[in-house]
């Protein structure tokens, strides 16, 4: 992707510069984004007040998953839906807190699926947390909004990111064509490039995935950690380091910024379940933007963006990052 005086433009300026595979980012693509990314920069606001305006702590209600939402979850699912309603490009959007599809006011061909608040266990605790979002095509645009119009494979995704509210807050954004970053000017509200090109190394020596549940794991993914804990007395000659902020989008902004890998494998404490975190809303935007940065993604035996869903909330296992880390787990699976 390339856009004139790259590292001196805004979001709006960058995506009406911006040039997709030759081809310029179509006009009600543009409006979505630009919706999402102002959303966003209102909600980093939000996540920053904290218990200043009273937003921590847990709402007392669950959501379609069953888990406990916070207040936070809660506010970031609203604004979200608000901030966007008004795009004549939007079909319609679903949402890992809902249950089922939301109908908006716009008329055009764009289907839009978000995580508002990745990570929201980090709340209380003042650790990174996110928004993931992922964009898709509606097939038939004549037809009214039903859940089937959303079940498509990570490769029909127009666009894909992710914002991370921490110490700066950071977009990463693909629309098919690389991977860019961009930072919010708080002064201003506005975000501005700051990484073209975004690429994660071949290899690596560092790994991030919870630890304590390695008792519950598959024995290839057992394998694999073992190895990387011999470290250079084992079979991969080399010292690995362990990583696990317990927020994914805050792991994979690590492994987008410095190379690794990310895991959330099946657990065999849920074994009718294929894995923990969701196909749609996190698992497939996550796995574009590595793909498009050099990376892999697998489920053990297939490509995510592969996978095609059959349920809104569907799960998935997740590994991604490093290509030759993602072949070596593929290969360990297929010999299991």
């Amino acid at each position: 992707m390339t856009a004139a005086n790259q590292f001196n433009l805004n979001f709006k300026q960058y995506l009406q510069t911006s040039r997709v595979k030759g081809v310029a980012i179509p006009a009600g693509l543009q409006e979505l984004l630009l919706a999402v990314a102002d959303t966003c920069s209102t909600l980093s606001h939000e996540v920053a007040q904290g218990a200043l305006i009273g937003l921590l702590g847990s709402a007392g209600s669950g959501n379609v998953q069953g888990e406990v939402q916070q207040k936070l979850d809660i506010i970031a699912n609203d604004l979200l839906i608000e901030g966007v309603q008004g795009c004549k490009s939007l079909a319609g959007l679903a949402s890992e807190e809902m249950e089922l599809p939301v109908e908006v006011h716009g008329t055009g061909d764009y289907l839009l699926l978000f995580d508002p608040l990745d990570g929201s266990s980090n709340i209380d605790v003042n650790v990174s947390i996110g928004t993931i979002f992922s964009i898709l095509k509606k097939q038939d645009p004549s037809t009214p909004l039903q859940t089937s119009d959303f079940l498509l494979s990570g490769r029909h995704q127009v666009a894909a990111g992710y914002v991370v509210y921490g110490p700066q807050t950071t977009m990463a954004l693909t629309l098919g064509d690389g991977v860019v970053m961009f930072t919010l000017n708080k002064v201003t509200g506005d975000f501005v490039l700051i990484k073209d090109s975004v690429e994660i190394a071949h290899s690596t020596k560092e790994f991030a995935i919870n630890m304590s549940n390695m008792r519950h794991w598959a024995e290839p993914v057992r394998r694999y950690v073992e190895e990387c804990l011999a470290g250079a007395s084992g079979e991969r000659d080399k010292d690995f380091n362990m990583r696990w902020i317990a927020s994914m989008v805050a792991d994979v902004h690590r492994v987008l910024s410095r190379g690794g890998i990310f895991m959330y494998p099946w657990d065999q404490r849920e074994p009718h379940k294929p894995g923990k975190l969701r196909l749609m809303y996190e698992a497939n935007p996550m796995s574009f933007l590595v793909e498009q940065a050099g990376g892999a993604s697998t489920n053990g035996e297939h490509l995510i963006m592969d996978l095609v869903p059959t349920d809104l909330h569907e799960r998935v296992s997740v590994m991604l990052g490093s290509k030759e880390e993602i072949e070596r787990l593929q290969h360990y699976h297929s010999q299991a």
